[in-house]
C-alpha cells in the first residue's frame, strides 16, 4: 500500500522566455482534476496569469486545495519583461534562483518532487553559470545531503514502450561533449559506479525488484572481438564481469544496433549507453514526443521533460506538453516509490 501524499510537487518555470510558461499551463490543465499530481510553480505571476488562471500562493501547504481551480504560483517576479522567443540573460539569476530554491522545498520536505522546466544554457553562462546543464548543476546543488546510496548525478530518459506495455530506459555515461571525446571519458570506475547507480534506482524509484541491465558497446558490432577497436575487450568486459562479483545482473558489451528492437526490450529494464545519441536515438524514435529526463543519484526526486526551451514556437501557443505532463507522473510515481521504501 502506497503511504499518502502529504507535499505537493514544484516545478521550476525554466526560461520564462521559451514555452515553459505555456507547457505549465496545459500541464495544469490536463490534471486539474488530480489532486495527487498537485504541483506548484516557482515563476512570475503575472506571466503565468497572461496565459491562464493562477492562484497566487503564500506557502506549499496551500497548493493542493488550491490546484483545481487555478495554477498554484509561488510568485517570483521577474525583474524585466520576457519576451517570447527573444532570451535574455538579465533572466538568468531568476532562472537559477527559482531551481535553487525547488531544491531547498524538496530538501525541507516541504515538496516530495521537482520537475525543472527547460532552461538555455547559452543564457546562463554569459552570467558565469559554469554547468554544463541541470543535471550537474542539481548534483552540486546537493553535494553537502546525506543519500543513502551510490551517489549520481545520473542520466536516465525513459519513454513509453507500448509494444511491451513498460518503458525503455536509458542511462547515459556521458553527455554533452563531443563524440571525439567520449573514449577519452570513458573509464572503470565512473562506468561502476553508473552502474551502481542505476541498479539501486530501479529498485528505490521504479520499485523493480531485480534489475536486469545491459551494457552498450562503443564501437560498431561491440568491437567484433578487438577488431574494430579495443574498447569491449580493454575495459567494458572486464567491467562487466567485476560487476556480476559484486551482484549486478548485467549483460553486455552487446552491439547498440541490436539493443532496441521490441524483443531486445523485454530483456533489460535500463540500458547503459556510452555517448549521448546512442540511447537518445532510439528512445526519441520509439515516443518523440513523450520522453522523460530523470536524474538518478541524488537526495530529491528530479525529473524534467526531454526537450529545450523551444525559442522558436514561444507565444504561439503550438507547444505540445506530452513530455511535461510525463514528467510529473514521473516525479509522482517515483516520489511515492522512495516514500514506500523508507516506511
Amino acid at each position: 500500500m502506497r503511504p499518502p501524499i502529504t507535499a505537493p510537487l514544484i516545478l521550476s518555470l525554466g526560461d520564462p522566455c521559451g514555452t515553459g510558461p505555456e507547457l505549465v499551463h496545459k500541464a495544469w490543465a490536463a490534471l486539474r482534476s488530480r489532486t495527487d499530481y498537485a504541483f506548484a510553480v516557482l515563476g512570475d505571476a503575472d506571466l503565468l496569469a497572461s496565459l491562464g488562471p493562477v492562484r497566487p500562493i503564500h506557502d506549499l501547504s496551500e497548493t493542493i486545495a488550491a490546484f483545481p481551480d487555478g495554477l498554484p504560483v509561488l510568485d517570483r517576479p521577474l525583474s524585466a519583461p520576457a519576451r517570447p522567443g527573444q532570451p535574455d540573460p538579465v533572466h538568468a539569476p531568476h532562472i537559477t534562483g527559482w531551481i535553487r530554491e525547488g531544491v531547498a522545498l524538496c530538501l525541507s520536505g516541504e515538496a516530495r518532487g521537482l520537475v525543472t522546466a527547460p532552461i538555455a544554457k547559452s543564457v546562463l553562462y554569459a552570467t558565469g553559470f559554469a554547468f554544463p546543464g541541470h543535471t550537474e548543476y542539481l548534483g552540486d546543488l546537493t553535494a553537502d545531503t546525506p543519500y543513502p546510496g551510490t551517489r549520481g548525478p545520473v542520466m536516465m530518459l525513459t519513454a513509453p514502450d507500448a509494444a511491451n506495455d513498460s518503458a525503455l530506459r536509458v542511462v547515459l555515461a556521458t553527455i554533452h561533449i563531443p563524440l571525439s571525446e567520449v573514449k577519452a571519458h570513458l573509464s572503470a570506475e565512473p562506468l561502476r559506479s553508473l552502474a551502481h547507480v542505476t541498479h539501486e534506482a530501479l529498485i528505490r524509484d521504479f520499485g523493480v525488484a531485480r534489475p536486469r541491465l545491459v551494457l552498450a558497446g562503443l564501437n560498431p558490432h561491440a568491437g567484433e572481438d578487438g577488431t574494430i577497436g579495443r574498447e569491449e575487450v580493454d575495459l567494458l568486459q572486464p567491467l562487466v564481469v567485476a560487476l556480476r562479483t559484486e551482484g549486478l545482473d548485467i549483460s553486455g558489451p552487446l552491439p547498440a544496433d541490436t539493443l532496441f528492437h521490441a524483443e531486445a526490450r523485454r530483456t533489460y529494464d535500463a540500458a547503459l549507453c556510452l555517448y549521448h545519441d546512442q540511447g537518445l536515438i532510439p528512445l526519441k524514435t520509439l515516443d518523440f514526443w513523450g520522453g522523460v529526463n530523470i536524474t538518478l543519484g541524488l537526495p530529491l526526486v528530479r525529473t524534467s521533460p526531454d526537450h529545450g526551451t523551444g525559442f522558436a514556437i514561444a507565444g504561439k501557443g503550438i507547444a505540445r506538453p506530452d513530455s511535461l505532463i510525463n514528467a510529473i507522473r514521473a516525479a509522482h510515481d517515483i516520489s511515492l516509490n522512495r516514500a514506500q521504501k523508507t516506511t
